[in-house]
């Protein structure tokens, strides 16, 4: 077989699986999905201008990427804002100790997931996330992927891979 028609085909079949997660979305759980935090270990060399803008492109990728793949239900955190300002003035989710869920209790969000780029060096960056139970914030899954480069590229790979990762392990929805 050649290579585009084995694409088609494949294009086919994942559109055959993913429609009826598509369809109904009323059994998922319901996430809030936090704003990515960096964590900058060249911080003291000079200040981020690579990262630090491309975050808001960042957080709707994965909002949209874990939507469209069937995993969770993504809530809206503008009912939270005020609640989270308040919050990351005085320190990050991934450290706060629980305060993640008093977001996901504020918006009625069965889970919330806490996210962060870690930068260990202009190649070297992680792209980290972590969902925890809305009311007990108990964890309930980590995943990490090494990415090379901070490019718009590197971080979009990194979320389809995190988000296929997921779905092949099938650690959606719980």
């Amino acid at each position: 077989m050649n290579a585009p028609l084995i694409r088609r085909l494949l294009a086919s079949w994942l559109l055959l699986v993913a429609a009826p997660l598509a369809a109904d979305d009323s059994d998922l759980k319901t996430i809030a999905i936090l704003d990515f935090e960096l964590i900058d270990d060249q911080r003291e060399a000079a200040p981020d201008t690579v990262i630090t803008p491309q975050l808001p492109e960042i957080n709707r990728q994965l909002r949209a990427a874990i939507a469209e793949a069937g995993l969770y239900r993504v809530v809206d955190l503008a009912p939270a804002a005020t609640l989270i300002a308040e919050l990351k003035s005085t320190q990050d989710f991934l450290g706060c100790n629980g305060c993640s869920t008093d977001v996901a209790k504020r918006l009625g969000s069965d889970r919330v997931m806490v996210t962060w780029i870690h930068k260990v060096s202009n190649l070297g960056v992680n792209l980290n996330l972590q969902i925890e139970d809305g009311r007990t914030g108990e964890r309930v899954l980590n995943k990490s992927v090494e990415l090379r480069g901070a490019d718009p590229q590197s971080f979009a790979r990194g979320i389809r891979y995190l988000v296929r990762s997921m779905i092949d392990k099938g650690q959606g929805n719980r």
